[in-house]
């Protein structure tokens, strides 16, 4: 999440206990951007167009912004961070590798950069492989040890910020605690007990600087004088761990709610929540995918589009497009990737047994046997790249997002021509 000032001390802030504070009209409006897909969708440079002087992250996110030809690449940071302008939160809705973190914020020369002490650390060694080995499974996790630690935060036994910061011995049982419960579920488990903890002392004190109570500076920047405040969340709808297609899916909450619990934002102060999307669609890992193209052009839309996840390297899996998400708004990215297709296919409705059905399936044994209705469309066949506004369109490709638009019932605000921050079109 990005806010615009430093925090300071208000009117409205919280005051000792038994006194009254004055209200004010609900505070601050936040404006949030989603992943409407799978991810990767694009959602580092919807949040850098939009500029925010304050950028919040609900959760971890893995971007890619260009700027000035050079590309920034992002998976704890908030995209935003490159604005110099802004402040970053890592909220509380995140859990943060610290090695990870130390080395985003050397390679994107460290701004100001807010890490909420409530939120959950990774612990190295607790990663994706044992259970996987174990159960002789693969839910196409980034294997960086992600799900355990929100396994563990569920369960009670995380370890927090907080905590690191607290009395390191305290810490250190409770680290130990974590380990051997998971050596309990996975024999063959090996961590280097004090060889972690030695590395956490280290980490500790490069943290401390950045670390405020979270929900406090959240509440300061909602309730202080007006602020342009973007919250930034991670994955993407089809991603959440509810509403997305599990099991294949991530380990939290990454449509509008997250952005609440994430942060501790409360649902009054949500104000637009714009959703981005790919002019098609791709996903890593596995999982039901009806609409995958595993012919000429998926391979097009993987080796032009350059589809291969920022994080683990995975080649993307390519479709055409969809949509999942509750939105005011879409920000429709990589038109220029279908350029030189001869026709488009959308898929509009999925048939079971000959008959549409009006919803996505929760159960993904289901989700494999459906039959995709296609709505399909003339290409182009012309270079958008340097189209700045709506008229430089082809006629066919404004006809192709007029559809899309009128399909899901959703305006589209932005489309995006190319990688750089000016390529992009706003439609209102």
């Amino acid at each position: 999440m990005a806010l615009a000032d430093s925090a300071h001390k208000n009117s409205n802030a919280p005051t000792a206990a038994g006194q009254k504070r004055p209200r004010n009209d609900g505070g601050n409006k936040v404006t949030v951007v989603l992943g409407a897909q799978w991810g990767d969708e694009g959602k580092g440079k919807v949040v850098d167009l939009w500029r925010p002087r304050q950028i919040m992250s609900a959760g971890g996110g893995n971007n890619t912004v260009v700027v000035d030809a050079k590309e920034y690449d992002f998976h704890l940071l908030p995209s935003g961070i490159i604005n110099p302008k802004s402040i970053s939160l890592i909220g509380n809705g995140v859990v943060i590798h610290l090695p990870g973190l130390f080395e985003e914020c050397e390679k994107n020369e460290k701004k100001r950069l807010i890490v909420s002490d409530r939120a959950h650390i990774v612990v190295d060694g607790l990663q994706e492989t044992e259970r996987q080995a174990q159960e002789g499974k693969n839910i196409g996790t980034t294997k960086k040890g992600i799900g355990p630690a929100y396994s563990s935060k569920a369960s009670r036994t995380g370890l927090r910020v907080c905590d690191l910061l607290g009395d390191f011995k305290d810490f250190s049982t409770k680290f130990k605690n974590l380990v051997h419960q998971y050596q309990t579920m996975y024999p063959s488990l090996v961590v280097d007990e004090e060889g972690q903890l030695k590395k956490l002392t280290e980490y500790a004190e490069r943290l401390r600087p950045m670390v405020r109570d979270g929900v406090y500076y959240m509440y300061e920047a909602l309730h202080g004088a007006p602020k342009n405040i973007l919250v930034e969340g991670a994955n993407a709808a089809l991603l959440d761990i509810d509403f997305g297609t599990y099991p294949f899916v991530t380990s939290s909450n990454c449509t509008v709610g997250g952005a609440c619990t994430g942060l501790g934002i409360p649902p009054l102060n949500v104000g637009d929540v714009f959703g981005v999307s790919k002019a098609y669609t791709t996903r890593v890992g596995i999982g039901a995918f009806p609409t995958e193209q595993l012919n000429a052009t998926g391979d097009l839309l993987q080796s032009k589009g350059h589809e291969v996840g920022v994080t683990t390297g995975r080649k993307r899996r390519c479709v055409m497009i969809v949509i999942y998400l509750c939105l005011h708004s879409i920000a429709l990215t990589k038109l220029d990737i279908l350029d030189v297709l001869d026709e488009i296919k959308v898929g509009v409705a999925y048939k079971l047994n000959g008959k549409r059905i009006p919803h996505f399936p929760a159960n993904m044994d289901v989700l494999q046997k459906v039959e995709v209705e296609y709505e399909t469309f003339p290409g182009w066949k012309a270079d958008t790249s340097a189209a700045r506004k709506w008229s430089d369109l082809p006629a066919k490709a404004q006809n192709y997002i007029r559809f899309i638009e009128n399909d899901i019932g959703v305006p589209i605000k932005w489309v995006g021509v190319g990688k750089s921050r000016e390529c992009m079109i706003q439609m209102f």
